[in-house]
């Protein structure tokens, strides 16, 4: 007979593990829905400039690049939603226009049932907008999944010697040319968490694992009442690129109200160590400092080099939309600082080539001089790719010390509380702003005569913040391109810098042995031909698809690996009281 302890402890045993197994059925897809959203045919109405389609497929969303207003817009991007066969497969597609003060309108809609589609076949449709004159073209194609997975660690699929080996041989070399987008296969084990945050009253927490993998998102169930919960779960990822991070965040688990956040882990593809048992320093939500707790994992990670390559040079996979980021000042204020470094190396350089100019170290400037005799009488173009060659192997032998300086560490950690300050300024002078007259009722006559006066001031903020944060972007924009061009020399991921080289070797050979001419008119011809031979294509840059792969000084900081101390303290900096 069961005590009435191991009686509630069975029963919670028995309702864990049903939760658990109805979580798992719910959240795997058997299928992806390529959508290449080509162009609009005729679309008319509306009087505003610009206009962008959103396309919604359950919670799945995403929202085109915004283009200004005409007839025939021309998007020709690609989008992939998970599909789930159970489920109501209406993709819904919107048309939008909007103006320069972000006031937005609906154009028209349309739909299209997933589910009457034929799969593995590119199918081609011109769907008609309601509620306005034009069509929009699309390719849709659905294609099944294979290799999403969710289990406990007694099923491990890449325990098994033979259906290890079955998935070793379907991403040999010999496949290279098979299923260009079937890339790889991730294995994780979401082993256990120690020393998590106290969330509850009762000095306890609910905890429960997100992965994430570019879009792919799958969990585990949640452990209830404990601070080092042992999950024990096996995910198995599809790899659709190599150069994708994987994400591991801990949540709480709050009721009906949304979870609440317990640390975070981002680990790159690329630097997974197979098959070890490694313990990961949960830091914050930003990545940037240690949290409380850590986490043990175990990863296995098999794909092709050949397809892995080749996909470097594609667009990166769009992300589902999210909440737009906030201004932050902290942010704001490090993307000066990384911008105005890329400055000064530039000016230090050109300060340099004045310097020689001006002679004024005559030692220099002979050397200098010399130089550029030699170089220029001698000049050929396959030395340019052979320089920048000479320039990783320079880097390879005696590489840069000192990835991202600890100070930046510290100059970023000093503005949290700064920023949070800051940002409850601002929601505190808007919310007075827009509800001074629901508290004082009784002065209702009197606020309503600076009606336009407050409406004014709040739309003048929310520009100057949409300013601010546009500005902010660029910055970063700026900033990241200039780091990941340095820490592509730099050898930060072998992988690319390697594929650089490679490529750089096949530049100077080809620069060597033929002709200039021939190379810009079989460049030329390719380009001109392009959409005669698939007018379907879309069109990309491979340099700029190639840098976007290559992290940027920050996310240095938020993927590297912090060392488990005895004397974590996660919690943010007090503030001081005045």
């Amino acid at each position: 007979m069961f005590t009435i302890r191991e009686a509630v402890l069975l029963s919670c045993l028995i309702r864990n593990l049903r939760l658990s197994e109805s979580l798992r059925k719910n959240q795997l897809w058997n299928g992806i829905i390529s959508i290449t959203l080509l162009e609009g045919k005729n679309v008319s109405g509306g009087s505003m400039t610009e206009m962008f389609v959103q396309l919604k497929l359950g919670d799945q969303r995403y929202k085109s690049k915004t283009l200004c207003k005409s007839a025939n817009p021309q998007w020709r991007e690609q989008f992939d939603f998970h599909y789930f066969s159970d489920r109501m497969g209406i993709l819904d597609i919107e048309v939008w226009e909007k103006d320069s003060k972000k006031h937005e309108e609906r154009l028209g809609t349309c739909k299209v049932d997933i589910a009457a589609l034929p799969v593995k076949q590119a199918n081609c449709l011109e769907l008609p907008l309601e509620s306005c004159l034009g069509t929009i073209l699309m390719l849709v194609t659905l294609t099944p999944c294979t290799g999403v997975s969710v289990s406990d660690l007694c099923v491990c699929p890449l325990a098994d010697p033979s259906e290890r080996k079955q998935i070793a041989q379907r991403y040999c070399l010999q496949n290279s040319l098979k299923d260009m987008k079937d890339i790889g296969l991730l294995q994780v084990k979401v082993l256990k968490a120690v020393d998590l945050l106290a969330a509850d009253f009762s000095g306890k927490s609910d905890p429960f694992c997100l992965l994430e993998l570019g879009n792919d998102r799958l969990q585990t169930h949640t452990v209830y009442k404990n601070l080092n919960p042992e999950w024990n779960k096996v995910f198995t990822f599809p790899i659709k690129d190599i150069h994708d991070v994987l994400e591991v965040t801990v949540f709480d688990e709050d009721g009906d109200k949304p979870p609440d956040f317990l640390g975070k882990v981002a680990i790159p593809l690329l630097s997974i160590r197979d098959g070890q048992t490694n313990c990961y320093v949960l830091k914050n939500k930003d990545l940037e400092q240690a949290f409380k707790g850590v986490i043990y994992l175990e990863m296995d990670l098999i794909y092709n080099p050949v397809k892995a390559s080749i996909r470097t040079f594609t667009p990166r996979e769009k992300r589902f939309v999210e909440d737009n980021r906030k201004l932050s000042k902290k942010i704001l204020s490090r993307d000066v600082d990384r911008v105005k470094k890329i400055t000064m190396a530039i000016w230090n350089t050109t300060q340099l080539l004045k310097s020689c100019f001006q002679w004024e170290s005559t030692l220099k400037s002979s050397i200098a001089f010399m130089v550029f005799l030699v170089t220029v009488w001698n000049f050929e173009l396959y030395m340019i790719p052979l320089a920048l060659l000479l320039l990783f192997i320079y880097n390879f032998i005696s590489p840069v010390k000192g990835k991202v300086s600890s100070i930046q560490d510290s100059q970023e950690s000093t503005y949290i509380d700064e920023e949070e300050d800051e940002e409850d300024k601002r929601e505190k002078i808007i919310y007075s702003i827009s509800t001074r007259e629901d508290c004082c009722p009784g002065r209702k006559s009197s606020y309503s005569l600076i009606e336009s006066e407050k409406k004014g001031l709040i739309e003048r903020i929310y520009m100057v913040q949409d300013i601010v944060s546009t500005v902010q972007n660029i910055l970063e924009e700026i900033a990241s391109f200039g780091e990941r061009i340095k820490n592509t020399f730099n050898w930060t991921v072998p992988f690319l810098s390697f594929l650089a080289c490679l490529i750089l070797v096949i530049a100077t050979i080809t620069l060597y042995f033929i002709p200039l001419r021939y190379i810009i008119l079989i460049w030329g011809i390719n380009k001109f031909t392009k959409k005669l031979r698939n007018p379907y294509t879309i069109d990309n840059n491979e340099l700029l698809d190639f840098l976007s792969r290559v992290p940027s000084d920050v996310q240095k900081v938020q993927y590297a690996e912090l060392k488990p101390c005895s004397n974590q303290s996660p919690l943010r900096k007090k503030r001081s009281i005045p």
